[in-house]
């Protein structure tokens, strides 16, 4: 079973990134080739990586432990709550 968090926030600097590159890079659509594509995608990231900085992440691992530890808890008392029986 995986367990995502439902805001997903780890995904917001992926779509950030993903919507950048269309904006920046693949609009308008006015390319010939796929290597055309593929030059100016190479062009941007090298560009890109020279003038970001990195992301800082709060979440750590000790936080995932925790998280993950809550997690298996919660489902092995689910797991020992017995079902209504049937009248």
């Amino acid at each position: 079973m995986v367990h995502t968090r439902f805001h997903a926030s780890w995904l917001n600097p992926v779509e950030v990134f993903f919507s950048v590159v269309q904006r920046k890079v693949l609009s308008p659509n006015d390319f010939t080739d796929l290597d055309e594509v593929e030059q100016r995608i190479v062009e941007f990231e090298k560009r890109y990586n020279a003038t970001t900085t990195p992301f800082r992440w709060k979440f750590t691992r000790d936080d995932l432990h925790a998280l993950l530890a809550r997690i298996t808890e919660h489902e092995r008392q689910e797991s020992m709550i017995e079902p209504p029986r049937a009248a």
